[in-house]
Formats: structure tokens, sequence, C-alpha cells
């Protein structure tokens, strides 16, 4: 019974960041003993390469502009990542319990990255950088504390989780103006920065 709010959890955690979901899940997995948590997560070569993975996110995630560019090539990842999970959860057996898990990992997992990438473009109209930092922290505080609450209480996950993910579309249709603002504003940089075509 826990194996679907665990899925539901850890895709919401994997739409904001995928690599530190799964290196936070692998980590309690291995070095605190934390029983249910997929041994896939905790193997050497998994920790070491979600390791890297989630330190380049956490610095690109604190720019500018550059967070945009990342959840841009994010938006296929994350979802991917949050239905991988659940699979995992579930044996990945091919079952259909395993389809059932993969897919609600996969739609929290697009349902808090479109949240996220949006909440950022709104973000990334403020002229100061400290707003863009202090979101992107938030979410990484976010990301430890719900794969941690997976790993001990899913059921409490889960319930964190509708919560977070109920208040984040909230606020998502209240920030609309400014997102698409935000929008336009990552266009004008991103046509700035375009490497000109060689002659």
């Amino acid at each position: 019974m826990e194996m679907l709010p665990a899925a539901f959890a850890s895709g919401w955690a994997s739409g904001i960041n995928a690599w530190g979901t799964v290196l936070v899940l692998g980590v309690l997995g291995r070095f605190a003993g934390i029983e249910g948590v997929p041994a896939g997560f905790q193997r050497t070569d998994v920790l070491i390469a979600m390791g890297i993975l989630c330190l380049i996110e956490v610095v690109a995630d604190k720019i500018p502009y550059v967070d945009s560019v990342w959840d841009t090539a994010s938006t296929v990842v994350r979802p991917i990542a949050g239905a991988v999970i659940g699979a995992v959860y579930a044996g990945a057996s091919g079952d259909l319990a395993t389809i059932a898990l993969a897919t609600v990992g996969g739609v929290t997992a697009l349902l808090s990255h479109l949240t996220k990438a949006g909440i950022r473009l709104a973000v990334n109209t403020s002229p100061e950088p400290f707003t863009n930092v202090a979101a992107s922290s938030a979410g990484d505080v976010a990301v430890t504390g719900i794969a941690t609450l997976v790993a001990l209480a899913p059921i409490a996950a889960a319930v964190v989780v509708a919560v977070l993910l109920i208040a984040g579309l909230i606020v998502l249709y209240a920030i609309s103006s400014r997102i698409k603002r935000g929008w336009v504003k990552f266009r004008q940089w991103r046509d700035r920065n375009k490497t000109p075509a060689p002659a």
C-alpha cells in the first residue's frame, strides 16, 4: 500500500530535481539502513552519477535564465525520472502495478516541474539575483525533505506533497501575468546570447 504514496511523493520531488531525489533516497537506503528504498538507487555508480548531475543542477538552478534553459531541457527528463522511480518502487516487473505507479510518478513529476518552471520564470523578472537564489534553495530543501520523508513515512510524504502540489498550482494561476513577462524576458535574453552564425 505504501508504494503508491511513495511513487506520488517521489514523483513530485523528481519534478523539482530528479537527480537529487534519487541521490537522497539512495544515500538513506545505503548509509542509514532505511528499508524500502530500491536497491538500484543504492549502487555506487548510481550514487556517483546522481551526485555529479545533482551538483550541476544545483549550480545551474541558481543563475537567472540559465535555470529556465535547464528547466526547458528537463521537461522530458523529470517526468520520465518520476515514472522510472514509480516503476522501480513497483519492482519494474511490467505488470499493471508497475504501469500504474509509473504513471502516477510521471504525471506528478510533470505537474511539479511545470509549476516550478513557471514560478521560476516569474521570479526571473526580479532585477536582483537574491530572489532567484532563495527560490532555488527552497526547492533544494523541499526535495531533500520530501525524499527523506518518502523513505521514512511515505503516506505522510504523500499528504505533504498533495498540499504542496495544490498550493503550487494556485500560486501558478495567481502569478500568470508575471510568468508571461518572464517568458518574454527569457526569450529576449536567449536571443541576445545566441551564438552568431559563422560567415
